[in-house]
């Protein structure tokens, strides 16, 4: 049996799911009492017989939480990096001129990274068909056995059965309306749309060369001009940007001969909003989703989500209630869909609530804002085992650094010195600094910067062991 390599795909950036996703921490990364729905896919596809490492596709934007997840897992995988989104038709193909350089022709399983799925067992019933689908040959994508008329997801209409155990594709249908809907339930035969896929790499590669040309050449050349930046694979930026943009769904699926689908009948949900939230999470007797420490009193049908401090909701009905640790939306649960017009509002006015999240990864670790006012921030920052900042300095600002755990090497001009817990030291406007952890347990670091400008783009790195730039 062909070896199965996983392709993780991380280019959304889930809008719908403000505050807790962002533009540079999308809902895959999102904390959600324990896990993360990137963890999630990630497991779900290892658990799968014969299953190799995976294969993550995300931006550069994104680069360092896919790392930290993989670490934190324990699983070693190939990241690749586009320079830019471009749907998933490209990003699949990266992956499948990546797959043929391990010299090696396996089956691809393209999952989404943000989608719920269970039981485990009916996923892998369904790979299973799906696998002796694409050892003949077939392009296979999943469809996920309708429980009502939805409208917000696309359609595969079943078409004869094949040998292998999965069905032809008759065709696509796009997100229809309600009557529609409703009729194609009635008439039977059709399936929910998943965005999942099971083929050969060098069978994806050939009907994108066949379909779209200029995609497979564009993506060919950049890989082949491809470079090596630690844990991550950069596939040539122009060369990658020349490529249109077009989802596997129209580039190929829609247009091959060798599509075939495969029913899965299981708890499905792509998450793309809260109330996909409220509807996939347990609720509690009075019809409250509640995740975090909430308290509730004589509230109804609400979906409450505390990540930082108590949320508590008294006598309201019908809400959306999701509290991080700088913003709070509060939303009726029949406009969920419509969170995406704040995030519109908050990037037009330039707030970085829009784009940023208060925990961002970085090579090294992590670091969390916990405060912030007028001319000062306080983070805490968190450097692995041998993980070391750049060296650097700041044109507008000046740092405290105050270590709560672990053992700090810390140079300070000329000065490089060992601080231990509770031992302090301040880095003066414009002094060059870096800041390592030459121990064997996490170092914990609390910074409190005071300046006039305290943005991340005052930084100038004059060393850097990650090849970042200033």
């Amino acid at each position: 049996m062909s070896t199965l390599r996983p392709v993780v795909l991380c280019g959304g950036s889930g809008t719908r799911l403000w505050p807790l996703s962002r533009s540079l921490y999308p809902k895959q990364f999102m904390e959600l009492g324990g896990h993360t729905l990137f963890g999630d896919t990630v497991t779900r596809a290892a658990n799968l017989p014969d299953s190799a490492a995976p294969l993550v596709v995300c931006n550069e934007g994104h680069r360092f939480y896919v790392a930290a997840a993989l670490q934190q897992m324990g699983i070693v995988g190939s990241i690749l990096l586009e320079p830019q989104g471009r749907n998933t038709a490209p990003a699949i193909a990266l992956a499948a001129f990546a797959a043929l350089a391990d010299g090696d022709d396996p089956l691809l399983l393209a999952l989404p990274s943000d989608h719920a799925l269970q039981p485990q067992a009916a996923f892998a019933e369904a790979v299973a068909v799906a696998r002796r689908c694409a050892e003949k040959g077939h392009i296979v994508t999943f469809g996920i056995t309708p429980t009502g008329p939805e409208t917000g997801f696309g359609y595969i209409r079943q078409g004869e059965a094949l040998p292998c155990g999965g069905c032809a594709v008759d065709r696509f249908v796009e997100k229809p309306a309600q009557d529609r809907a409703e009729a194609m339930l009635a008439e039977g035969g059709y399936l929910w749309n998943s965005g999942m896929f099971l083929f050969r790499a060098s069978a994806y590669l050939e009907e994108l060369a066949r379909l779209a040309p200029s995609m497979h050449e564009a993506c060919r050349t950049a890989w082949e001009a491809r470079s090596a930046d630690h844990d991550f694979i950069r596939p040539e930026s122009a060369a990658f940007l020349a490529s249109p943009a077009d989802s596997i769904d129209y580039a190929v699926m829609e247009k091959t001969h060798r599509a075939a689908v495969v029913p899965l009948t299981a708890e499905w949900s792509d998450l793309g909003s809260w109330e996909a939230f409220y509807e996939a999470a347990p609720h509690d007797g009075d019809g409250n989703a509640r995740l975090g420490d909430v308290v509730t009193e004589g509230a109804q049908n609400c979906y409450l989500h505390a990540s930082h401090r108590l949320v508590a909701a008294l006598g309201v009905a019908d809400l959306v209630v999701v509290e991080t640790a700088d913003s709070v939306l509060v939303a009726d649960r029949s406009r969920a869909q419509d969170v995406k017009t704040i995030v519109e509002r908050l990037k037009a006015a330039g707030r970085s609530e829009a784009e940023n999240h208060p925990l961002v990864y970085r090579p090294w670790g992590s670091y969390e804002t916990l405060a912030r006012g007028d001319r000062f921030q306080v983070k805490r920052i968190i450097v692995k085992p041998g993980g070391q900042l750049s060296l650097q300095r700041h044109h507008h600002r000046a740092e405290h650094w105050v270590v709560v755990a672990g053992t700090a090497e810390i140079t300070v001009g000329d000065e490089v010195r060992l601080y231990h817990e509770d031992q302090s030291t301040y880095i003066p406007l414009g002094t060059v600094h870096r800041l390592k952890n030459p121990g064997i347990i996490p170092l914990v670091i609390i910074e409190i910067q005071s300046g006039a400008y305290l943005g991340e783009d005052d930084i100038v790195r004059l060393e850097d062991r990650y090849g970042r730039q200033s």
